[in-house]
């Protein structure tokens, strides 16, 4: 319906997908949902097809219509203003004008061509580099293109015939039945030659068919010689021209794909077009025959010396056998940085981030900028292998960059935009005792400014965090207190990156991390019961499965299914802090007595649990605890509903923040930290079982999952990361609570159902109702809570007319949390039961789980 709503975390990024259930394909009344549920499920075979490509879409924003009646359709280049940040692009300059391109290099941009109705995808044959630089071509296309009289038989019949040809070359093509009409071949290339040189040879090739069957097929575009024959497109390797890339759907009157196919099949007089549903039940079985394409040119890159295309340059300069700088170009984790301190015939810093398989680079003749007021003059330079990220020693005389190199800092870094040759926006989090002193937010402007190949690498590096200054060692080179460029670099978030004031604030800025706490010296003291407890909010878990965790080191615990707690003390006193912030020391006053906790200062994170019967957490049973505040309710729940604490983290440890510290090194404080005592409180246990075994054991003990958190992870305050994964053995969904409808029977005095939903814009996004797994106790005090909060009009941004008919609408306070066993395809949660109350969070902070 038009008003279907719902927010979504695809890929780490967060997206609003609305009209899921708008007809995209009324021939066979498939909708947006099953076109996103389609990308969704392709992701993985499409996006390599892509990668890196300039991609152009056509886009039908009210659905394709019928054969009789087509839909309107609009060609894109360009991206949308409305186009979120985070999305890839590159930035390519025509003759008259820039075009801003996305990259459909993540699933979450698949998402969003969904959301807005971009069908298809086109592509070039050829990549970008990280200046947004055109590569060679690394493969070839020949379009067979039936004309009237003609079909996909004949074009089958021609694409065997080219087969031949190519194989007799050297090549392997690889056939995409279109979609539309047609048949493509593909071939993997080198990456040594020109669009140019290519389009010459697919040239002759098509004349050549030409001449051997000129009743088959022909090499001219025009319609009157192509009646009954097979036109072999070979313009398509022009380097202005794009083709509809693999595993794209097709803007017909249904919802056909352009789907990579086997010889054999091509092979079968029984060829026909595959639809989407086709399609997925292919990729659901492991088939995927447009790998060939993908591996062989990476293939290509790794069997000789010239090596990734992107790495020419930097191989071009340098003598293997006279330099000891690396050219492996091994692989990485994909979020890698590294700054060198290289002391070559002047000192300079050299400021490398991993992107797409490769180290991008920025030399910064002035350092590393030490506040946000100053801007530093960057020069973008030669992309480098990974393996340089790791390398420190002497370039010898006479070779190119002589001189003296070590690590200043490396680390991880967050991502939030890139735009090749424009713009990069990240934070990065440094080493211990690395020159960035923690975690530390930059963007990288290019200036727009000079003429020819030289103005393509000057650029602007601004520091984002104006929280932040000095202490770091050899922050600019000796005797160079930096380069101001006048105004600070613009809220890098503009295309152009035009000077302009830089923000007064990391919310003005676009986020990043926390400010540093009040009390907060230089060296990162705090002042003990100063800190202001919405500095402490705690850090959240991204939910995830075990192919997450490949290439990082990780500390495995269990998920205790309880609530959040902050523990902050000073000298005198102990209070429980809330998830969302309130104390509810009155609530748990086990945790309260100072003389069960360490002297000093302290602020520590760690989870509030009650244990059933079976020795489990029980959640349930937890609820019974939650709303108590007066003392006499507490002290007889007590007795009844004991909890215990289970510690996992330490924040701060006698005045001295530890949150920039990682996670392997936060664990050896809180285990020197803890001391057994008669308070209720545990340490969480380190788990060394293989994650599989884990999660076993962890499914018969009936516990909800284990945690997953990178060993250098920082502690970054009131932030949902990746480096904390939660690994759930059921689906869980915070919800809500928008309505309720009235019971029957034996709940006529009560709540039938609850109807809940996810916050989207300033309403709900109407997720479902739940009427089960609720206690005695709970429907006995279910219907005072909801009329309480009784409202005139409906919260939600849509809710369907069956649910809707008998509801009464609540204002949108309270939060709660079900179980439910998957997502239907209009966005509802199917078969949900309620798991009790969430009042350690607000409605704010509820996002959908995935």
């Amino acid at each position: 319906m038009a008003g279907s709503r719902e927010r979504v975390r695809v890929a780490g990024r967060e997206l609003t997908l609305t009209n899921l259930d708008k007809i995209i394909y009324p021939e066979t009344g498939t909708t947006k949902a099953d076109v996103l549920a389609y990308y969704a499920a392709v992701a993985h075979v499409l996006i390599p097809a892509a990668a890196n490509r300039p991609a152009t879409r056509k886009r039908w924003v009210h659905g394709v219509g019928t054969a009789a009646e087509p839909g309107e359709v609009f060609f894109q280049k360009n991206l949308d203003d409305s186009a979120p940040g985070w999305l890839p692009r590159a930035a390519i300059t025509h003759k008259d004008r820039t075009i801003f391109y996305p990259l459909v290099n993540d699933p979450a941009t698949l998402t969003w061509f969904g959301q807005i109705n971009s069908l298809e995808v086109h592509v070039p044959q050829w990549q970008v580099d990280s200046h947004g630089n055109q590569l060679p071509p690394d493969r070839l296309v020949l379009d067979l293109d039936p004309g009237d009289g003609a079909g996909l038989e004949e074009c089958r019949e021609v694409a065997l015939l080219a087969r031949a040809i190519l194989q007799d070359v050297g090549l392997a093509p690889v056939p995409v039945t279109s979609g539309s009409k047609g048949i493509h071949l593909y071939a993997a290339l080198d990456g040594t030659q020109s669009s140019d040189s290519i389009s010459a040879f697919a040239k002759e090739l098509a004349r050549a068919l030409e001449a051997d069957h000129p009743d088959l097929a022909v090499s001219d575009m025009k319609k009157t010689l192509r009646r009954g024959k097979v036109l072999v497109d070979w313009s398509q390797n022009s380097a202005a021209k794009t083709t509809i890339v693999p595993y794209s759907l097709r803007g017909r009157s249904t919802p056909t794909v352009a789907a990579p196919r086997t010889w054999r099949e091509i092979s079968s007089p029984k060829l026909t077009h595959l639809d989407y549903q086709a399609v997925m039940r292919r990729v659901s079985d492991g088939k995927d025959p447009f790998a060939a394409v993908v591996n062989a040119s990476a293939g290509h890159h790794e069997g000789h010396n010239d090596g990734d295309p992107r790495l020419a340059a930097y191989r071009g300069m340098r003598d293997p056998q006279a330099t000891p700088e690396p050219f492996s170009g091994s692989a990485g984790s994909g979020n890698s940085f590294v700054i060198q301190e290289h002391h070559a015939s002047r000192l300079h810093y050299d400021f490398r981030l991993e992107h797409e398989g490769v180290l991008v680079s920025w030399a910064l003749p002035k350092g590393v900028p030490e506040s946000s007021g100053r801007n530093n003059l960057a020069v973008q330079t030669e992309d480098h292998p990974l393996d340089y990220g790791t390398f420190e020693g002497t370039i010898p005389k006479g070779q190119y960059g002589a001189g003296e190199v070590t690590i200043w800092d490396h680390g991880t870094y967050q991502l939030e935009k890139w735009i090749n040759g424009k713009e990069v926006i990240a934070t990065l989090t440094g080493a211990d005792g690395g020159g960035l002193g923690g975690t530390r937010r930059f963007a990288l402007i290019h200036t727009g400014r000079g003429h020819g190949k030289e103005a393509e690498g000057q650029w602007l590096i601004h520091l984002m965090d104006e929280h932040y200054s000095g202490r770091r060692r050899h922050a600019a080179p000796e005797g160079d207190d930096g380069e101001d460029s006048g105004a600070a670099v613009a809220g890098a978030g503009s295309r152009g990156g035009d000077a302009a004031p830089a923000p007064t604030s990391d919310v003005e800025a676009g986020g990043g991390d926390a400010p540093t706490p009040r009390g907060a010296s230089e060296t990162g003291a705090l002042g003990g019961s100063d800190w202001d407890p919405g500095d402490v909010r705690p850090m959240m878990a991204t939910a995830g499965k075990p192919s997450d965790l490949a290439g990082s080191d990780w500390q495995l615990e269990l998920k205790w299914d309880g609530v959040r707690a902050v523990i902050v003390a000073d000298d005198k006193t102990v209070r429980v802090l809330s998830r969302n912030g309130n104390d509810v020391s009155l609530t748990y006053p086990e945790f309260t007595d100072r003389s069960t906790w360490p002297a000093q200062p302290f602020v520590a994170d760690g989870e509030i649990v009650a244990m059933g019967p079976a020795g489990r957490p029980d959640f349930g049973l937890l609820q019974g605890r939650m709303k108590l505040t007066r003392a006499a309710d507490v002290a007889h729940a007590r007795a009844s509903i004991p909890v215990r604490l289970v510690l996992f983290d330490l924040l701060q440890d006698a005045g001295t923040d530890l949150r920039g510290l990682p996670l392997r090194q936060r664990r050896q404080r809180l285990e020197h930290f803890f001391v057994p005592s008669d308070a209720p409180v545990d340490l969480s246990d380190v788990l060394a079982n293989p994650v599989a075994d884990l999660l076993a054991s962890a499914r018969e003990l009936g516990l909800e999952g284990i945690m997953a958190k990178r060993t250098d992870s920082r502690y970054v305050s009131g932030q949902r990361t990746r480096t904390w994964i939660k690994l759930k053995l059921e689906q869980t969904q915070e919800v809500v609570v928008g309505g309720w409808r009235p019971g029957k029977g034996g709940r006529q005095e009560s709540v039938g159902s609850l109807l809940v939903g996810i916050p989207d814009g300033d309403k709900l996004a109407y997720v479902g109702r739940v009427g089960s797994g609720f206690s005695t106790r709970e429907l006995t005090e279910l219907r005072q809570t909801v009329e309480r909060l009784g409202r005139k009009t409906s919260p939600f941004h849509e809710v369907p007319r069956m649910d809707a008919a008998d509801a009464h609408w609540v204002a949108p306070e309270l939060v709660g949390e079900v179980t439910f066993s998957e997502w239907t395809g209009p966005g509802r949660l199917r078969h949900p039961v309620w798991r009790g109350w969430r009042l350690d969070k607000d409605p704010a902070e509820v996002v959908r789980e995935h």
